[in-house]
């Protein structure tokens, strides 16, 4: 049922635990893939690591801002943390990045021969400047991208930023230059907040922003490049439970990514996502997860392509929340009051925005196309 080809690897679930240092280290990767994960992907490995600055990270009760600099083992290290990772099987998949196609390609045939079952080539960091330059660089991408596919038989699959200035170009250029696949979006560069007592911010440099704040941003980019290319997507964003799954998947992505979560729930959370994703499939019947793939996509369009019909509000029979005027508060036109202990909706002013129903509590609200 929640079976998945993802690049041709076979995974057992959709489910995949993200590059970070939740992976930092072969027991962490065996652990993870122990506790359900589908496949497990390396805390970044680059060919020069940064071992001056240990993690930090802030935390606001909805986001998360992270400082890592990739992880600190050296190359040569992860043959044996890899041997670790897949000594009781499973998928491993290995996180690289650098400066040009050599540097990466170098890696990547480094980590096939110690055993990586992919490579996913990290196009961005939120930690330096100039985020924005290199994964914007249509050329770039495709040089670097063609390099690896040339010089490895694994798949590779290549993680781009919401900081790219056309998400949906770059991806054309990775997949024209062999991409297998293209997980979307890396965390975003943030200041997570400032202590304002001390005057001083909560993580004394830019960060990785992650976490449910940042998945709305993640299922656009990820509709946007299934609408460009026909190769598998792995979102990658604010992943909690298996709703977010779902929503990932019905908007054209063939798998998702996991990492924070793991930080504020603990491993449990892969099995929970997992068995929570099978029963809804049950429910509904579903034999296959693929069956959900792209059901959200069609309904998406370009807002030039909207017939904007006249909309307005209606309220059923079910009782108020005790003493909530919510819908009155927050009408931005004055439409709604109550009167006589009942909603009253003004047809004149309303104008179907919509608001007022996805802040009811008793879901007592619906909009409707006047004609």
């Amino acid at each position: 049922m929640l079976e998945t080809n993802f690049m041709g690897l076979k995974l057992k679930n959709p489910i995949i635990v993200s590059a970070g240092p939740w992976n930092g280290d072969g027991k962490k990767l065996r652990n993870n893939l122990k506790a359900g994960a589908g496949a497990v992907i390396t805390e970044t490995i680059v060919s020069d690591p940064y071992s001056k600055i240990s993690e930090q990270v802030a935390y606001n009760g909805q986001g998360l801002q992270n400082i890592r600099f990739y992880s600190r083992f050296q190359l040569e290290r992860w043959k044996e943390e890899l041997k670790i990772a897949k000594s009781d099987g499973g998928i491993v998949i290995t996180s690289i990045s650098g400066h040009s196609p050599s540097e990466v390609t170098y890696l990547a045939k480094k980590l096939e021969k110690y055993g990586a079952d992919a490579i996913e080539i990290s196009l961005s960091s939120p930690l330096g400047e100039g985020v924005e330059v290199a994964c914007s660089d249509q050329n770039f991408v495709y040089d670097i991208v063609k390099h690896v596919v040339e010089n490895v038989k694994i798949p590779v699959m290549v993680k781009l930023s919401q900081h790219v200035n056309n998400i949906s170009e770059v991806s054309k250029a990775a997949k024209n230059a062999g991409a297998s696949a293209i997980s979307a979006i890396n965390t975003i560069r943030c200041i997570l907040g400032v202590n304002i007592e001390k005057g001083v911010p909560l993580l004394p440099t830019y960060g990785g922003y992650s976490g449910a704040p940042i998945r709305p941003i993640a299922l656009a980019s990820v509709a946007s490049i299934a609408q460009s290319v026909d190769i598998p997507i792995c979102g990658v964003g604010g992943v909690e439970n298996y709703e977010n799954v779902i929503e990932y998947m019905m908007l054209g992505a063939s798998a998702v990514q996991i990492g924070t979560a793991l930080m504020l729930n603990g491993e449990s959370v892969i099995g929970k996502i997992a068995n929570d994703l099978e029963k809804w499939c049950t429910n509904k019947e579903i034999s296959s997860i693929d069956e959900i793939r792209g059901k959200a996509l069609e309904q998406i369009k370009p807002l030039d392509e909207l017939s904007l019909q006249p909309m307005t509000c209606k309220c059923d029979d079910k009782v108020c929340k005790k003493d909530c005027n919510l819908c009155i508060e927050y009408c931005l036109e004055n439409a709604i009051e109550f009167v006589n202990n009942k909603i009253k909706i003004d047809k004149l002013k309303c104008i179907g925005c919509g608001l007022c129903v996805h802040i009811c509590p008793t879901n007592k609200l619906q909009i409707y196309d006047e004609n």
